[in-house]
């Protein structure tokens, strides 16, 4: 077997390869995002995620020479300079944080991925200030780590480790909907940010969905 196909490793290769799933992803869903964003927001948080990522799709011939940290760490600082509102500079911290934790990793075990994606949500909380239950990505992520968390402590593989955190934060995506928004522009409308699911947790599911199922892919 050759080590890029190692199923509880993730290579440079799967790194770009997660990545390039994003950038997939954020284009084909612009328009779902940006509906979300419509009923709380600016209505651009589709656009922006598709531009960012668009931006971070250009880069990716450079990328393919460089370690996984400055690969995170180029993703990051490709959206804190292209992607406008709040996203931007909350998911470009995250990326810069996460490339952080793997510094001079060229193979990561399943403890070094719940150590990157501790990272990545420490690195929204940090420039966001947002807790659970404010009706933010931080309502989609912080379940998520602490299922990935709960996995690696029960010695699941890669695949079984983000899945659960998928599914964890997939149900907590699901949990903004009743929430009262007290960060960020879904705050001004107070009352009326009930009922709506909120775009940047959407938008960290499916950032988590992408990287489920690249070690998905991996295991088979």
């Amino acid at each position: 077997m050759d080590g890029g196909e190692h199923p509880e490793r993730i290579f440079g290769e799967d790194m770009l390869r997660w990545l390039e799933r994003i950038a997939d992803v954020m284009h084909e869903n612009r328009a779902y995002l940006t509906q979300l964003d419509s009923a709380i927001g600016d209505a651009d948080h589709g656009i922006n995620m598709d531009r960012g990522f668009s931006s971070v799709r250009s880069k990716f011939p450079t990328m393919t020479t460089m370690d996984m940290a400055a690969q995170l760490k180029t993703v990051g600082s490709t959206l804190v300079s292209t992607v406008g509102g709040a996203s931007g500079p909350l998911y470009g911290t995250a990326f810069l944080r996460a490339g952080g934790a793997i510094a001079g990793k060229q193979e990561l075990t399943p403890t070094d991925v719940v150590a990157m994606l501790e990272a990545f949500l420490g690195g929204i909380v940090a420039r966001g200030k947002a807790q659970v239950g404010e009706k933010t990505m931080v309502d989609a992520l912080t379940p998520a780590l602490a299922a990935a968390k709960q996995a690696l402590g029960e010695g699941a593989t890669l695949a079984q480790l983000t899945h659960r955190a998928r599914v964890a934060a997939e149900e907590g995506m699901k949990a903004t909907i009743p929430m009262l928004a007290t960060k960020g522009r879904a705050s001004y409308l107070g009352e009326r940010s009930i009922g709506h699911q909120d775009p940047g947790a959407t938008s960290s599911w499916l950032i988590l969905r992408c990287l489920e199922e690249v070690c998905q892919d991996k295991a088979r």
